[in-house]
Formats: C-alpha cells, sequence, structure tokens
C-alpha cells in the first residue's frame, strides 16, 4: 500500500501538535473582541411532548456540548472531516446517532459486524480525544405529568437549567462579560420563535441567578455541516440511557463521563457531575438535600 492509499490519520502526531503549540497563533494576536473564547453546540434526544410519551424512552434529553473555539477549530474539526474521507470518500455526510444506531441511510454501507463496530470505535475515539466540556439535562417526563405539570415544556425546563449551569462555567474562565453564542438546530418555524422566547426569558434575568446573561442563540438548519452540532447529536441519547438503565453496559458514557462540567474542575472530572453538569429533573430523591 502506498502512502497515498492509506487512510488519513484522525488525529495530528505529538510532533505536529508540539510544532502547532510552539508558534504564535494568529488566533492569539488579534485584538481584544466583544466574544468569548467559547462556542456551544445543542441537541436533544427523544421529543418533548406530555402528550404521548414513548414507555420506553420516557425522557427529554438536552446536551449542551461547549468548546473552546481554538482547540474546536485546530482539532475537532479536522479530525471529523477525515473520518468521513477514510469511511465515505467525502466530507459530505451528516453524523446523526439515529441513523448510525439503525444503519440507515448513509450508514448502511458496513458489510460486516466487524465494520461497524470499527466505524463506532473510531468516532467513539474521536468524541473521547475531543475536548469539551458537556452540561446536560434529563428531564422525567412521566414525573412532569404526575404533577399535573402540563404547561410546563421539558424543553423550556432543560434550557433554563442548562443555560444557568453554562454561565457558572464561564465564570470560571472569566469568560462571563463577554458574548458566547449557542447554536441550535431549526425545528420549525412557531417551535423556533418558543424557544427564542423561552432563551431570552432566562438570559433578561428570569434564572435562579436574578440576573442578564450574555448569551447569544443561533439557528442552524439542519443541513449545515456543522461538526459542533453532529457531535451534540452523538451524544444527547447515551446520556438518556445512562438515565433509564444504570446498570447497562454504556461505551459511550463511560467515555462523556470524563467530560460533564463538575464540582472540582480538572481534578475531579468523571466524579460530582451530577446535579451540575448532568441535571435530572424532578430531582432524585437520592440528590435532595437532606
Amino acid at each position: 500500500m502506498t502512502t497515498d492509499d492509506k487512510q488519513l490519520p484522525l488525529f495530528e502526531s505529538e510532533e505536529a501538535i508540539d510544532k502547532l503549540n510552539s508558534q504564535k497563533h494568529k488566533f492569539e494576536k488579534e485584538k481584544p473582541t466583544p466574544f468569548s473564547k467559547y462556542i456551544v453546540y445543542v441537541d436533544e434526544s427523544g421529543d418533548h411532548g406530555l402528550q404521548n410519551i414513548d414507555k420506553n424512552y420516557p425522557y427529554f434529553v438536552l446536551a449542551f456540548c461547549v468548546f473552546h473555539k481554538r482547540h474546536y477549530s485546530e482539532r475537532v474539526v479536522p479530525a471529523l472531516e477525515k473520518f468521513k474521507f477514510n469511511h465515505f470518500g467525502h466530507d459530505q455526510v451528516i453524523l446523526h446517532e439515529r441513523e448510525i444506531r439503525k444503519e440507515t441511510g448513509s450508514f448502511n454501507i458496513f458489510k460486516s459486524r466487524a465494520q461497524t463496530v470499527k466505524f463506532i470505535e473510531e468516532l467513539t475515539e474521536i468524541i473521547e480525544y475531543s475536548n469539551f466540556i458537556l452540561i446536560s439535562c434529563v428531564i422525567d417526563k412521566n414525573s412532569i405529568r404526575k404533577q399535573s405539570d402540563f404547561e410546563s415544556d421539558p424543553y423550556h425546563i432543560a434550557l433554563g437549567l442548562c443555560l444557568e449551569e453554562l454561565y457558572d462555567f464561564l465564570s470560571e474562565k472569566d469568560q462571563q462579560n463577554l458574548k458566547t453564542h449557542i447554536v441550535v438546530e431549526c425545528r420549525g418555524k412557531s417551535e423556533d420563535k418558543e424557544l427564542e422566547l423561552a432563551f431570552r426569558r432566562v438570559c433578561d434575568g428570569r434564572n435562579r441567578l436574578k440576573k442578564p446573561l450574555p448569551l447569544e442563540i443561533l439557528f442552524s438548519d439542519k443541513k449545515a455541516m456543522s461538526s459542533g452540532l453532529q457531535l451534540a447529536d452523538l451524544v444527547a441519547r447515551p446520556i438518556g440511557l445512562s438515565v433509564l438503565r444504570p446498570t447497562q453496559s454504556n461505551r459511550a458514557f463511560d467515555v462523556l463521563k470524563n467530560k460533564f462540567y463538575c464540582e472540582g474542575g480538572r481534578n475531579n472530572l468523571g466524579q460530582n457531575y451530577i446535579g451540575k453538569g448532568l441535571k435530572i429533573y424532578p430531582v432524585l430523591e437520592s440528590e435532595k438535600p437532606r
């Protein structure tokens, strides 16, 4: 096999990374801007309706993937692009967790179980390699319905809780006074309008902090080739399954554990994230203050 026939390496070599880090990037030379160093991509798992609840998956999950812009642009995007070139020969494929799981659409290419496993393992490796902070909320829709809280929209509840934790994270990074963009996928004219209104309410001060939040929502077309949105799509369902079936093996969630926003910073990754980076609503009995 010639060099040209080999697959593109998903990640740069350590030597290339060291060289990259030693350079003085234009990114760092630029004058201060009104924007923070972080970008947030959002996706969901499950529907947010309360009328007909799926007994096999009675949850709504919202996932915020918070990336440092430099790492995202220089490491995450190239790795995902190389992954697509290696498996499809082009980069015009949008990675959807449901289609991958069911092997439909662009993902009916696998000729053997081994090929399927290799594909998923490489994708999991990219997620594991990608540095991002995960803030998520799992809504137990049956519990909300029992409380006769039909006026509450699970999406809006989850959004408010995640935005509050996001602001705490940005404050830790001294970015709380700069504008941070939150990218969500378009769902429809009416739903997008309702979501934007709920977002504005939280950011205008209707939050536990009782203060305005410098966050800006952006709606992205479903056909957009956004690496961040694709990664957010891949992480949402494993989070829901970890709550639904906590004793079941969940390789994807094992990788995600170390990415949740948690108490104690980097030294406590993978610990003390429930109630912080992972919100469960209503609060589990075991998590309620005594």
